[in-house]
C-alpha cells in the first residue's frame, strides 16, 4: 500500500486498504488463542512496528491528497462563482469585460465571424 501511495495510483490504493482491512480481521481471528514464545512475539512487534510506519506514511500522504483536493475544489468554487458574478441578467451572456473597463466595445467579440 505504500508504494501504491508513493506512485499516487489512489484508486488501487482504496481497493488494496479493502482488502487488507479484510486480512487484518482474519488474521486476528487465526491468532485467537495462540500463544506465542519469546522469539515469535518479538518477530511479532517488529513486523507490527514496521506495519505502522507505513501505515504512518501512507496516511501522512493520504492527508496531503485531500488537501490537495480540496484546493483545487475551493478554486473550482471560486471559478464558478465568479462566472456567475460576471453574467448578465439573461444569465446567458457574459458581460465584455473589456467595455466594462474602457468603455469601448470589442470590435471582434470570439464567436463572431
Amino acid at each position: 500500500m505504500l508504494e501504491l501511495a508513493r506512485g499516487e495510483a489512489w484508486s488501487e490504493l482504496i481497493q488494496q486498504q479493502a482488502r487488507y482491512v479484510v486480512e487484518v480481521e482474519r488474521l486476528s481471528r487465526l491468532e485467537e488463542g495462540l500463544d506465542f514464545d519469546t522469539r515469535n512475539r518479538q518477530r511479532k512487534a517488529l513486523l507490527l512496528e514496521a506495519i505502522l510506519e507505513s501505515d504512518r506514511e501512507v496516511r501522512e500522504r493520504l492527508v496531503a491528497r485531500r488537501d490537495e483536493l480540496g484546493a483545487l475544489i475551493g478554486t473550482s468554487q471560486r471559478k464558478r462563482d465568479l462566472s456567475r458574478a460576471y453574467r448578465t441578467a439573461s444569465g446567458s451572456n457574459v458581460v465584455d469585460a473589456e467595455y466594462v473597463f474602457t468603455g469601448e466595445t470589442m470590435r471582434n467579440p470570439p464567436g463572431s465571424s
